[in-house]
């Protein structure tokens, strides 16, 4: 099943008054398109990925899937309800938190904001009560309750927004970079809230890439307003060129012995020379034999293996690959390896 389906969605943000710049003559800058022919969708109950550089598009899209922007062409529909047609379906359907929140009173506390939206929900006082207490227990706001929004840090406030949008158990969360400006403790368990969630489908935009890979099923990757790529994370990383880099270390043999039996075998590599150890450092392809035989020359040698290390391709990795590959002009320019 589709929780949420976007086809050839298009966004464009036309010039503002050019007709009063002209007659002024001020600067008139050109329209931007922020969003070019956008398609995917999200299941029912999965945590989809959008990730690119800033101005990539992310904002806009999740606003129009919120229905806070209309598109300029194409269709959102969230469980079958159009966002334009059926807007305020939508809205109740759909939970938002982005990363810039000013809609919060900011002389109220959070627990009277909390209930503030609450009632706007629908839902009673008894209710709300009840469900902002979980909400807060669950998120550790519990002791910031009595608290002014203007008194919250900047991480607070983030969490105060997640605390908001799944307050009333929307099947729909909409979480633009959720742990943004937390700190590692907080950031930790806002990520086992996310994947606690059940019964609801995700869309998460952040440029953790590491958190995006623990948490999502698919990634999408956007740039310049097009998607370029939508798949799990594990394929686009092997659609990326998939070199690890290796480190062993080893004792019982030396440096010298190390280079000499080696050089024929790797092309290129380098060793680190510890009082006791020495490191071997090389770069290999995902999946080819050169560790193991590589292991079996150091073992025959005499060489004691103390440890293996090896760093896998990321989706920093894959990110970068199709940054590299557009020109100015918008244009891809080489393949991915």
């Amino acid at each position: 099943m589709t929780a949420v389906s976007v086809k050839n969605l298009s966004k464009t943000y036309p010039t503002p008054f050019p007709r009063l710049k002209k007659f002024f003559r001020l600067p008139i800058k050109p329209a931007v398109e922020a969003l070019r022919d956008v398609s995917f969708e999200i299941a029912e109950n999965e945590i989809f990925g959008l990730i690119g550089r800033n101005g990539a598009g992310k904002t806009t899209l999740t606003k129009i899937i919120a229905t806070l922007v209309q598109p300029t062409s194409g269709t959102v529909s969230v469980k079958n309800y159009d966002s334009v047609k059926d807007e305020v379906r939508v809205r109740s359907l759909v939970g938002l938190a982005t990363a810039e929140e000013r809609s919060f009173y900011w002389r109220l506390t959070a627990e009277q904001n909390l209930l503030f939206f609450a009632r706007l929900y629908g839902m009673s006082d008894a209710a709300a009560q009840r469900r902002i207490g979980e909400i807060f227990e669950q998120l550790n706001l519990s002791d910031l309750a009595g608290r002014r929004f203007s008194e919250l840090s900047t991480g607070n406030k983030q969490r105060l927004a997640i605390a908001r949008a799944i307050l009333p158990q929307p099947p729909i969360l909409l979480l633009d970079e959720p742990t943004r400006s937390l700190d590692p403790l907080a950031a930790e368990a806002m990520r086992r809230l996310i994947l606690s969630l059940k019964e609801v489908s995700i869309l998460l935009t952040s440029h953790n890439l590491s958190e995006v890979e623990e948490l999502c099923h698919r990634v999408a990757i956007i740039r310049g307003g097009e998607i370029r790529a939508v798949d799990s994370p594990r394929n686009l990383r092997r659609q990326n060129k998939q070199t690890q880099t290796v480190k062993i270390t080893l004792s019982g043999i030396s440096e010298s012995l190390l280079r000499e039996n080696l050089s024929e075998k790797l092309a290129d590599f380098k060793t680190e020379n510890q009082t006791e150890t020495v490191s071997l450092i090389f770069e290999r392809e995902a999946d080819d034999d050169l560790l193991g035989e590589t292991i079996a020359l150091l073992k025959n040698k005499g060489a004691k293996i103390l440890d293996v290390e090896t760093a896998k391709p990321t989706l920093l990795d894959v990110l970068e690959s199709y940054e590299a590959g557009f020109g100015a002009d918008g244009f891809f320019r080489c393949k991915l390896k």
